[in-house]
């Protein structure tokens, strides 16, 4: 019996059908590996988003209409804030280079309005974002340092916050003359406009370069706006389940 499995072993093509099954394991294993990695990215971060604040406001802004005492061209505001945190329990010394966001895409229910991506405005002491053109970007940087200062695009290496508001431009306008007095929390109202003009999904990359050259790179899906806000003139909210969040890393 045991000549016979000597034999056996001893014969080429039983080598070749045990490298091929063993082959067929490591392929297996690989292709569960590379699964496992598209669907759930890096386990261990260096750095995490903690937290989304948002807040989503509307804003009128006068424009000239002849025989009316009253003219707006009406913009739905959204300020984001996101917060990105040091993960302690990562085992090894990072840094933050940089930070970008972009890729900036909208999927909105109706056509009304414009997208637009806002940076923070540095000429206002009072705002922290104003519509102005020269504030539109299609991407943001914010260069890492020793502190942080958002508003000129600035990230503490050890992480902080970053900031962007996404507008819906134009998106309705409102003109009277019965008024004495403007409620301009009501103007969403007053215009006529729905939930459904207003609805979207916001879409943006974001992506961590670390001074030691790792990139790191997820996609991150915001619904706009936030709540009601044709009743409700301001709405906020603070998300913290970021498991659809995918980190995957870009370089090593």
């Amino acid at each position: 019996m045991i000549e016979k499995i000597k034999e056996i072993t001893n014969k080429k093509s039983f080598h070749v059908i045990v490298i091929t099954i063993i082959m067929v394991i490591l392929f297996f294993i690989l292709g569960i590996t590379i699964l496992d990695y598209n669907e759930n990215g890096e386990s261990n971060m260096p750095f995490n988003i903690s937290k989304i604040s948002i807040i989503s406001t509307s804003e009128g802004i006068d424009k000239v209409s002849e025989g009316n005492k009253w003219a707006f061209d009406i913009n739905q505001n959204n300020d984001i804030f996101v917060y990105i945190k040091k993960n302690d329990g990562y085992g090894k010394t990072e840094t933050i280079k940089s930070i970008v966001l972009d890729n900036f895409q909208i999927e909105k229910q109706s056509e009304k309005g414009e997208m637009k991506i806002f940076k923070p405005d540095t000429t206002s002491e009072i705002q922290i974002f104003t519509n102005k053109e020269e504030n539109v970007e299609n991407s943001l940087e914010y260069v890492a340092g020793a502190e942080s200062n958002f508003k000129n695009l600035q990230i503490s290496n050890q992480g902080d916050k970053l900031a962007f508001r996404y507008s819906n431009v134009n998106v309705a306008s409102y003109e009277s003359n019965e008024e004495e007095e403007i409620n301009h929390a009501e103007l969403l109202k007053k215009s006529g406009i729905t939930m459904e003009d207003l609805k979207g999904t916001l879409s943006f990359d974001i992506t961590i370069n670390l001074d030691s050259g790792k990139i790191f790179k997820a996609n991150v899906k915001l619904e706009m706006p936030i709540g009601d806000i044709i009743e409700n003139a301001s709405q906020s909210i603070e998300l913290t389940d970021f498991e659809d969040v995918v980190f995957k890393r870009i370089k090593n």
